[in-house]
């Protein structure tokens, strides 16, 4: 089996500065899309949470450089579902100038995947990774494909690992972020843990001494960080629901809420923060420039 390749793209007062050299990218994982009219496990309207988030991104007026979906696209592979992410992220995706980027989970199909969210590339091999590199604005943004067909757990094959190798050979201009689906870190979660990237020093001989400078992946559906050879690795919250980090005792349970990821580039290098959309009230809400007044008077007084 080859990968698949996709052509490469695209003690001061406190003030706003223009931003002329940032980016970001929102990495949206586990959105578990169904067809319409169907929920998942019965109760969750995850085409509502990615309209939900959709919405936000586009009134927030916030730069996004490039969308992400870091796996588990479909709940169970259903065409339908594909068609239906693409409906409602393609209008906003132009709108925002951004690129879209997906990688394989464990609950999509490769064939429908392939054929409806990658314009048929590979659609007729089933068994085809579809690994791609896609450079935004000077940020390389590498994906591989760590699903195998009936299997939930996570696994990079060695023709992937070598293909890796040959893509990181040559560094680029702003650095590379690495996405897939499946964590090569561990969960506290002994059931995610169970079912994360079986091969992670495999991935982390292959990345040792290049530019990658954070790996982005879901699966696991609750925020996390840690890191394989001194490379951060973001496990971005789901959007569909989130599984219980603190369930009682000999329970497994999932719960109500979603989120995405932000991820920018900043003086400091790649940041990520986890953005909460569970409805809330809000305990404040001020106008900005209200907040940076008070901040810049506070600085002043204090000398």
């Amino acid at each position: 089996m080859e990968p698949a390749e996709r052509p490469e793209g695209a003690g001061v007062e406190p003030a706003e500065r223009p931003d002329r050299s940032g980016f970001t990218l929102v990495q949206l994982t586990d959105t578990h899309l169904r067809a319409e009219g169907e929920l998942v496990h019965g109760s969750v309207d995850t085409f509502a949470n990615l309209t939900c988030v959709l919405d936000m991104l586009v009134t927030s007026e916030q730069r996004v450089d490039a969308m992400i979906f870091s796996g588990d696209v479909a709940d169970d592979g259903d065409p339908a579902a594909y068609r239906r992410l693409r409906g409602v992220v393609d209008p906003v995706a132009e709108s925002l100038g951004a690129a879209t980027i997906y990688a394989m989970g464990n609950h999509d199909e490769r064939a429908a995947f392939g054929r409806e969210l990658l314009d048929g590339t590979g659609a007729s091999d089933p068994d085809r990774t579809f690994d791609s590199v896609q450079v935004v604005d000077g940020v390389r943004i590498v994906v591989l494909d760590s699903s195998t067909p009936g299997r939930h757990d996570g696994r990079i094959e060695p023709h992937q690992l070598r293909w890796l190798a040959e893509v990181l050979a040559v560094p680029t201009l702003r650095g590379t972020i690495l996405v897939l689906h499946h964590p090569p870190i561990s969960s506290p979660v002994v059931t995610v843990d169970y079912l994360r990237l079986q091969n992670p020093d495999d991935l982390e001989h292959a990345i040792a001494g290049s530019d990658v400078r954070m790996i982005v992946c879901g699966h696991a559906h609750h925020t996390g960080a840690g890191s394989i050879g001194g490379v951060p690795v973001w496990v971005g919250p789901a959007m569909s629901y989130r599984v219980d980090t603190a369930p009682p005792a000999g329970r497994h349970r999932g719960l109500t809420g979603f989120g995405f990821t932000r991820i920018d580039l900043l003086e400091s290098g790649f940041t990520a923060t986890a953005v909460e959309v569970t409805p809330a009230a809000a305990v404040y809400d001020e106008s900005r420039q209200s907040v940076l007044d008070k901040l810049a008077h506070l600085s002043r007084q204090a000398g």
